[in-house]
């Protein structure tokens, strides 16, 4: 038996995997019986290790990670694959595990398609709506509850990262228990919602509200935010503004920049949003502002509080 597991999401495909090899038996057995090869390895070592018996257990198993994406796989030899693959002997497990998406052409996709012994599942990158629903599923495994609006604050400030979101939703649900989760709970422990507030503040730097910006500014300090993450916040947004500019410089709109940067749809379009308010040329002012005020604090010329004072006093002046 072959199985095909491709596309971006490769979380769930490790969880597959883990799913089928917890059906072969017992483990320490398994383990004895297990070949793993990664990237290219030629179809010579390939069919040796998928033609060795199993030793004290009923199946060998072989897992190839990025096998068919590789461009020393050529036509000769999925053709020579798919020759071999129906006959390879039944107490063999051959699990291909692919990070991106293979054409459906491909010869061996194809072959998984129409064999008895062939298997393939596409796993694609949840985003939007289904990254909701991916979040709703797996609060339900784990036996937890979450409202819309809890599930719709993690999806857009963690996005498509799933270990992480993953993390994320156990910590909140032994936090809660058999009670629901609320979106408060997910602003008391989901350090990511920093990022919401970020959002608004580089907002208030673009239209030079320098009121507003110091509010929201004092306001995360005596929430007890720690300096040092908000700076890194602040590093980490101008950043990613400095890359969506230049992306939509170049024509790319944010459904587009989502891909290409590996960022939340919801994320991206803000982003471009807020790239609107600053030329290039400032953006890249402004973060090389950042890197100077890092030196300074890193070499005790300057406290960070009273640096993230005076840059947004700075970034917000008139002149």
């Amino acid at each position: 038996m072959f199985y095909i597991f491709h596309g971006e999401d490769t979380h769930s495909q490790k969880e597959s995997l883990a799913k089928l090899t917890a059906r072969l038996g017992d483990p320490g057995l398994l383990d004895l019986n297990t070949t793993r090869f990664a990237g290219y390895v030629s179809f010579r070592d390939l069919s040796q290790a998928c033609d060795a018996m199993p030793f004290l257990a009923p199946v060998r198993l072989v897992i190839v990670a990025g096998l068919l994406s590789h461009n020393k796989v050529d036509k000769a030899y999925l053709e020579t694959a798919a020759d071999y693959l129906p006959h390879m002997p039944e107490s063999t497990r051959l699990v291909f595990l692919e990070p991106k998406k293979v054409s459906a052409t491909n010869l061996l996709i194809k072959l998984a398609h129409s064999s008895e012994n062939g298997y393939v599942k596409e796993f694609p990158q949840p985003e939007g709506r289904d990254l909701e629903k991916w979040v709703q599923k797996r609060a339900a495994e784990k036996e937890g509850k979450i409202s819309p609006r809890a599930v719709h604050m993690l999806a857009t400030n963690i996005g498509s990262n799933l270990p992480l979101l993953d993390n994320e939703l156990e910590k909140l649900i032994i936090y809660k228990g058999e009670a629901e989760i609320l979106p408060a709970d997910v602003e008391r422990l989901s350090p990511y919602l920093a990022e919401a507030s970020i959002f608004d503040l580089v907002d208030a730097l673009g239209n030079r509200n320098e009121k507003k910006a110091a509010q929201l500014l004092q306001k995360k300090f005596s929430e007890g935010t720690d300096p040092f993450y908000l700076f890194s916040m602040f590093v980490r947004q101008f950043r990613l503004l400095i890359q969506v500019k230049e992306a939509a410089q170049e024509g790319h709109r944010p459904p587009a920049i989502s891909k290409q940067l590996h960022i939340h749809s919801f994320v991206a379009g803000k982003l471009y949003q807020q790239s609107q308010q600053f030329s290039l040329p400032q953006l890249e002012q402004i973060y090389k502002h950042l890197l100077k005020v890092d030196v300074q604090v890193k070499t005790g010329q300057n406290d960070l509080t009273t640096a993230l004072t005076l840059l947004v006093a700075v970034l917000t002046s008139p002149n």
